[in-house]
């Protein structure tokens, strides 16, 4: 065995040492839909805060997990799933993609409604039949024009329509709804009215076609795991 391989072999060991525990599998299934911070995952699992750290220290420096700071509350971090696991050396099927009642309607929120919300309601269009929609907790004026671009580039249809409030929806949110919050601002002012929340960085604060095209590109990802984990 060569060094390369001693290599592999040494972190698929590591990845599984990391996932042989039911709490940190349990976090890692938590994780599978959406981010979370470390004060919603111990509320979630019920599991108290410094034993929650030092599980969630092992999952990070195994690199199953990873956290990145709130652009709204710069105090908080959000915690995600490493995009695939697998790569990371699981075998395939070790964690469980989450299985939610599928809702009568998707409600993707950030905070002004011109970038981030519009895309994941057209990714969602494309995947998935359930109806979506999107809306922001302080909208802009319009969409952002590097949001269409991005659209364009990706062959999907993004409707040129007015931000809206969450408020103002039609019909109004109801607890057949699912919210997800592509925001942090958005996610940290909307509680526990917010079911799942994807951390994606503010393609309209980076600027630049490629800021929009990343944003696209995580969020596609994340639409094809919701999508596959609808029952």
């Amino acid at each position: 065995m060569n060094t390369e391989q001693e290599a592999e072999l040494a972190r698929r060991v590591e990845v599984h040492a990391a996932l042989a525990d039911p709490t940190r599998l349990r976090v890692v299934d938590l994780l599978g839909a959406g981010d979370a911070a470390s004060s919603e995952l111990s509320a979630r699992l019920g599991t108290p805060s410094n034993l929650l750290a030092h599980h969630l220290k092992i999952l990070e420096a195994a690199g199953v997990i990873r956290r990145r700071r709130s652009e709204g509350d710069g105090r908080r971090s959000y915690w995600r799933l490493v995009p695939d696991v697998a790569a990371a050396g699981a075998e395939p099927g070790i964690v469980a993609v989450p299985h939610l009642r599928t809702p009568a309607r998707l409600v993707f929120v950030c905070t002004a409604n011109t970038a981030r919300s519009h895309l994941a309601a057209a990714l969602w269009r494309q995947a998935s039949r359930v109806p979506a929609d999107s809306a922001g907790t302080h909208p802009a004026e319009r969409i952002d024009r590097r949001a269409v671009a991005a659209a364009r580039r990706h062959h999907l249809d993004l409707p040129d329509v007015r931000p809206q409030r969450v408020e103002d929806l039609a019909p109004a949110l109801t607890e057949d709804d699912l919210v997800v919050t592509v925001c942090d601002r958005a996610h940290e002012e909307l509680g526990d009215a917010a079911q799942l929340h994807w951390s994606v960085p503010d393609p309209v604060a980076a600027g630049g076609a490629a800021a929009f095209d990343r944003a696209h590109d995580e969020i596609a990802g994340r639409v094809r795991v919701l999508a596959g984990g609808l029952q």
